[in-house]
């Protein structure tokens, strides 16, 4: 009697908790089909109330639109072009860095990296974004003003430093548990076959944790093109293409953050930042479709 009142006790926790765990793995998929869906219907007014083409939106320059009922141009390509180009110097200073980092925490000094710097990448990632964007104004920016003497310093250069900065840890320590938890097999094989520590983790360790890197990489680039308020402080927010690494421009996040609480709900000007919202979304969706395609590659 005792055993199956037992029995009976566990089939009960285990029915709980797997009913608990789905409920609330469909509201998360609810809920995310409601921002979608929200997004959607605001984002689609540009096109459906005013009018405007998507290669309009996409492609054009001429950005002014109308506000109070009035209709005027939704032309983001400054704007997208800005994002592609900080993000992509972001990924490309940080890259680098990271994968070094990871190396170092792993293979070369892995007590000091798992006692000491996986807790300074923690303290990295929880820094607030305005104190990043705050540092950058006060000190990079009139840094980068004063070498490349010029009369200011925001510049697509100073987003991409700090947007280097706030994704370093973020694919330090994705690439570092890629390096952690490769094959222990291929490391003494190689070993077995004569190879280096350099030539073991260069041919040999990299190669198999790559697909975790490069998901790492992914997830960086993620955040950097989703970050705002740092960029909104350092870029300048000029509605031009930067001419060089040195010219300000804007950003898709950076024109919301900065437009959206002055806008009048329901006008031109505020759909079109809608779109520009919508537009992030589904840039995040292609992200996390490209890390999901890397991780299959990965498991297979």
């Amino acid at each position: 009697m005792n055993l199956l009142t037992s029995h009976a006790k566990k089939w009960k926790t285990e029915y709980l908790g797997r009913t608990l765990v789905t409920i609330f793995g469909v509201l998360i998929i609810i809920l995310t089909l409601i921002i979608l869906g929200f997004l959607g219907y605001k984002g689609s007014a540009t096109f459906a109330a005013y009018g405007h083409s998507i290669a309009e939106f996409l492609f054009s320059t001429d950005w002014n639109p109308g506000e109070a009922g009035q209709t005027g141009a939704v032309g983001s390509a400054v704007f997208i072009v800005g994002s592609l180009q900080v993000s992509g110097l972001a990924l490309l200073i940080a890259t680098p860095f990271s994968v070094a980092m990871a190396i170092f925490i792993v293979e070369i000094a892995p007590k000091t990296g798992k006692h000491f710097l996986r807790s300074v990448l923690e303290i990295f990632v929880g820094i607030p974004s305005v104190v990043y964007g705050w540092i950058g104004l006060s000190a990079l920016v009139p840094f980068i003003a004063a070498i490349f003497h010029l009369p200011y310093g925001f510049s697509v250069l100073s987003a991409g430093l700090i947007l280097a900065v706030m994704i370093f840890p973020t694919i330090t320590s994705v690439a570092a548990d890629a390096l952690q938890f490769a094959p222990e097999e291929y490391r003494d094989a190689s070993y077995a076959l004569g190879s280096t520590r350099w030539q073991m983790i260069w041919r040999v360790h990299l190669r198999s944790a790559m697909s975790g890197i490069l998901t790492g990489i992914v997830l960086g680039l993620a955040r950097a093109f989703g970050e705002a308020l740092a960029v909104a402080m350092v870029i300048g927010q000029s509605d031009r293409f930067a001419s060089s690494a040195l010219s300000p421009t804007n950003t898709l996040t950076a024109v919301i953050t900065a437009n959206m609480g002055n806008t009048v709900t329901g006008s031109e000007y505020n759909d079109a930042l809608w779109s520009m919202a919508f537009l992030l979304l589904l840039i995040s969706l292609l992200f996390i479709a490209l890390i999901r395609v890397i991780g299959r590659r990965r498991r297979a």
